[in-house]
């Protein structure tokens, strides 16, 4: 019985993991079109698009499901889409920012409104959240072997790193939100290939959580990021051992 246990156990975390994957999928390749549409299919005079296309690589979307996005786009009249944000509180004053691409701004914003209801939160006026967030640039690319980290943290700071991390082989870098051009122009030079990029927004305040009232917010995060409208989705969630699996699904 516990060997059967185990592989239940180990089939829904798969399970989960490629629902991520499915729904990471369908967003990158959503925003090629959308970006394709908005400023024309050529990455070389459309920034937007080419930020697209080298998101959806560095998540190793298939070269065809890229090409057949940018084919949609040109082809048919398809959907007026519009970006727009949301700002709200969930239970136990949880900031969230919801960043969203829709052709229903109406389904948008009533879906995002039942999700918060359902869980005792609520819609806050724009601008509220401007304390909680800071929105910054935020490239991840692979570390080479045998990097002189030194001398790559001083190439990276002229390009305007305000914070470098070197993750399990990874280096993910942030700047201010106005030297995102200067850092994009850095990597080049670097002949660095970001495996993403793009402004995030990043929380400058933490709430920490017990792990009863992370399960109030699990749910609704959840809910919100299986929304086919919901772009981005960022919380100001103190992230401890005790809550991370229950924001796992």
């Amino acid at each position: 019985m516990a060997g059967h246990s185990k592989w239940a156990n180990i089939k829904h975390r798969k399970g989960a993991v490629d629902a991520r994957r499915s729904r990471l999928f369908t967003r990158l390749v959503k925003e090629i079109m959308v970006a394709a549409k908005v400023g024309g299919s050529n990455p070389d005079s459309n920034p937007r698009l080419r930020i697209a296309i080298q998101n959806a690589k560095g998540a190793s979307v298939p070269k065809d499901n890229i090409e057949r996005a940018i084919h949609k786009a040109e082809n048919t009249g398809g959907e007026d889409y519009q970006d727009l944000s949301y700002e709200a509180y969930g239970p136990h004053g949880v900031a969230i920012f919801i960043e969203c691409t829709t052709d229903n701004l109406n389904r948008t914003v009533q879906n995002i409104k039942s999700y918060l209801n359902k869980s005792g939160g609520s819609l806050a006026t724009n601008g509220s959240l401007d304390f909680v967030f800071r929105q910054m640039g935020v490239f991840r690319f692979a570390e080479s072997e045998g990097t002189d980290r030194d001398a790559l943290m001083l190439r990276l700071i002229d390009g305007g790193a305000e914070e470098v991390e070197w993750e399990e082989g990874s280096v993910i870098v942030h700047t201010a939100r106005e030297d995102f051009g200067i850092m994009q122009k850095t990597l080049q030079e670097l002949e660095i290939e970001p495996e993403s990029s793009g402004l995030e927004r990043i929380p400058e305040h933490t709430k920490e959580l017990t792990r009863e009232e992370a399960k109030d917010l699990a749910k609704l995060l959840q809910n919100l990021e299986n929304d086919d409208d919901v772009k981005a989705l960022y919380h100001n969630i103190a992230f401890s051992e005790d809550i991370a699996d229950l924001f796992e699904q």
